[in-house]
């Protein structure tokens, strides 16, 4: 069950990424979701580095997740 839950939010917030990034990006659902899920794990990681989250379980926010995975985009296009 937790592993659906991962891959729903993931989606949604690749999605969302995508969304504020207009333009040609290859892949579908799947990368998608890799890029929602990559996306929290960069917030999550960034935000415990600055002090934002205390503990290792308080995770990143929407927002927060939506902008790690729109710097994965943006990272991945300038490699492009």
């Amino acid at each position: 069950m937790g592993l659906l839950v991962i891959l729903l939010v993931g989606l949604v917030i690749g999605g969302l990424a995508k969304a504020l990034m207009p333009g040609p990006d290859p892949g579908g659902l799947l990368l998608t979701s890799l890029l929602g899920i990559a996306g929290s794990a960069l917030a999550g990681l960034l935000g415990r580095s600055i002090g934002w989250y205390k503990s290792a379980w308080s995770g990143p926010g929407l927002v927060s997740s939506v902008l790690g995975a729109t710097l994965i985009l943006l990272a991945y296009r300038v490699l492009r």
